[in-house]
């Protein structure tokens, strides 16, 4: 019996190696969009939370929608994973892992920002899960792997469509 994986089981695996990187992406960002949200509510600086300040709330609204895009990103490549002709799923996958990518690394960032020297600590989660969403940007073919995966699918000059 053959055990090796044929050319295109391999990239099917591949994929979906980089689909599921992206959903627990999209896992971590809403713990991390959650936490945040907890430590504006109840940290206090001058006998007010510090969520009251004007510019915190508005990042903490900028981390959501970063989320929302980057879950309905990983919703659309779990649709085109899920049976979808494979031109469309492995475009929908890179898709997805740049913008989860984007998001993580901005949400990540704002959430370190946010909770200011307490979210670097090894006793703070937060920069558990920002290490976590750094690791998974460069897993599975990072940001710049993937949109050069996506425009050659997209706009396939010289490339066989068979080879999506």
């Amino acid at each position: 019996m053959d055990l090796a994986l044929s050319k295109s089981e391999e990239k099917f695996r591949a994929e979906i190696r980089a689909f599921l990187a992206g959903a627990e992406a999209v896992g971590a960002m809403a713990v991390l969009n959650e936490k945040t949200l907890d430590y504006l509510k109840t940290r206090r600086q001058f006998g007010v939370p510090i969520g009251s300040f004007q510019a915190l709330p508005h990042r903490m609204v900028e981390m959501v929608i970063e989320y929302e895009q980057a879950k309905s990103m990983a919703i659309l490549a779990a649709l085109a994973a899920d049976g979808g002709e494979k031109c469309a799923r492995g475009r929908a996958i890179s898709a997805a892992k740049i913008r989860v990518a984007a998001a993580a690394r901005f949400i990540g960032e704002q959430a370190i920002q946010l909770h200011g020297g307490i979210g670097m600590t090894d006793e703070y989660l937060a920069g558990h899960y920002f290490k976590r969403l750094v690791a998974i940007e460069r897993s599975f073919g990072d940001s710049d792997h993937h949109l050069d995966r996506f425009a050659a699918a997209r706009f396939p000059k010289g490339i066989d469509f068979g080879a999506c």
